[in-house]
């Protein structure tokens, strides 16, 4: 019984509000995702990468987290970010360039570890291929991690080859 009768044109109103309600509640079903913040996630250089994330990366949904400057996408979590973590040095691990953004990879069992090279603070993803293509993540990704200003590009075997010889 209801005091105060909704005239019909009202009802239309009412089934989307609690639609609206219904999918706010359910939402708030999805847990939070518990990631550790890297070392320097208080560098206001993460700031302008974080709101740029995008609100999916393939068909994984961004989800809440925990921690300053981190992000999941996914549920269960199928990538995991964090901005703020050690900036790599020059290394032999494998790097490639998406977007005007460089990448180094290690490939761990079965989680990979993809690290933004030359930009300061660098930025941690970590993701399982078997689950989801690195190409679509680093690809869904670039824009808002090219928000951290390169300060130097990875070089590969031909480029050192490619190099005057020191005087």
């Amino acid at each position: 019984m209801q005091l105060f009768p909704l005239p019909a044109s009202a009802r239309p109103l009412r089934i989307l509000a609690t639609a609206a309600a219904a999918a706010i509640m359910l939402s708030a079903c999805s847990p939070v995702v518990d990631v550790t913040p890297a070392k320097d996630a208080a560098n206001a250089a993460c700031a302008p990468m974080m709101v740029a994330l995008p609100d999916a990366i393939g068909e994984a949904k961004l989800r809440k987290t925990n921690s300053q400057a981190t992000a999941a996408w996914g549920d269960p979590s199928l990538v995991i970010l964090r901005c703020g973590v050690n900036v790599p040095g020059p290394t032999t691990d494998r790097c490639v360039s998406v977007n005007g953004v460089d990448w180094v990879i290690k490939e761990g069992n079965p989680v990979w570890t993809l690290t933004t090279f030359g930009r300061e603070p660098a930025t941690e993803i970590l993701m399982d291929p078997d689950k989801i293509s690195s190409a679509t993540v680093l690809a869904d990704l670039a824009a808002a991690a090219a928000k951290v200003p390169a300060e130097r590009n990875c070089v590969g075997q031909a480029d050192l080859q490619n190099l005057p010889p020191s005087q």
